[in-house]
């Protein structure tokens, strides 16, 4: 019997670039899944009949907890408008909203990994942040503010105010000369604690900056004295100034340092459902209906305010 010699086959062989093109197909694949699934909120509002909103604990007036533990504040009652537009939209009048609370420091994770749809705590759309996330048109003429002690040194409350007395010429030293040896607070993940790092590097202050979790927070340490200034978004330092039993011992500055509108944040990618909350808004501003709700947490708008609403109402 004659045997058969085994035919020379010759192996594909595996290099490393091989393994990482293949690797490389594979997270493309999964991303591609994922953002489908992301552009898919409307669908699964439409089969599970619940809207999932995030909105922040502490941030009064805009977003809070009220007294009995449900979410409250200007924010949540523009939030509960759009929930009624998707109830017409999905023709479910029952569906329900899901209120999730959120912080600084987790409330983009929790529309990345799609744990809320909305977040209703607004916060600042910077380019850095429309890396991960996506946002609505602007809601709320916002601003950066400061808060202080009554008897805080004069110097430092003319020279945050914008203007020195009337003997002593205001001069880019004297800002440094001011606020040296000072301690400085902010919420974390806020762009107002960028914003107050930038200006110290900026003016070459020697000074601390001490983050905080929470208003609150900064509100008790400016009390106790172990910062001298707390900096965050003026609207909710007035309220907190406001609600504190030592009201009389805190100040907020008329001056505004920054001008930054706040939008509701949502999942990138996801235009369908980002133009039914602009449509939704813009249906709010054209109707006069959002100067009400403005009017019950801020009091009267003023014509700056009716023009900033003007001015974002998308056409239909």
């Amino acid at each position: 019997m004659q045997l058969t010699r085994p035919l020379n086959v010759k192996r594909p062989r595996f290099g490393v670039a091989s393994v990482v093109l293949t690797l490389l197909a594979s997270a493309l694949l999964l991303q591609a899944e994922l953002l489908q699934a992301a552009s898919n909120t409307l669908d699964r509002v439409r089969q599970t009949a619940t809207l999932k909103v995030g909105y922040y604990a502490d941030a009064r007036p805009l977003s809070y907890q009220d007294e009995s533990g449900k979410p409250a504040g200007y924010a949540i009652a523009v939030c509960q408008e759009i929930a009624n537009d998707l109830k017409t939209v999905i023709g479910n009048p029952a569906l329900t909203v899901d209120f999730v609370v959120v912080n600084a420091n987790d409330r983009f994770e929790a529309i990345k990994q799609g744990r809320i749809d909305l977040l209703c705590g607004p916060s600042v759309p910077t380019l850095a942040r429309r890396k991960n996330v996506s946002y609505s048109i602007p809601v709320f003429p916002g601003g950066l503010g400061a808060l202080l002690r009554a008897d805080a040194p004069a110097q430092v409350r003319e020279v945050l105010s914008g203007h020195e007395a009337p003997y002593r010429p205001l001069w880019r030293g004297s800002i440094g000369l001011a606020m040296q040896k000072r301690t400085f607070s902010a919420v974390t993940g806020t762009t107002s604690l960028n914003w107050l790092n930038s200006k110290i590097d900026q003016f070459k202050i020697d000074a601390k900056v001490i983050p905080v979790d929470s208003h609150d927070e900064g509100v008790q340490k400016v009390l106790d004295r172990t910062t001298d200034v707390l900096f965050g978004e003026r609207n909710i330092l007035l309220d907190a100034k406001k609600r504190s039993s030592s009201s009389g011992d805190l100040i907020v500055l008329d001056r505004q340092f920054t001008y930054e509108p706040l939008a509701m944040a949502l999942q990138r990618g996801d235009e369908d459902f980002r133009l039914f909350v602009d449509q939704s808004l813009s249906k709010l501003n054209r109707s006069g209906k959002i100067q009400s709700l403005f009017r019950d947490f801020f009091g009267e708008p003023d014509e700056n305010t009716l023009t900033f609403f003007r001015l974002n109402t998308v056409p239909e």
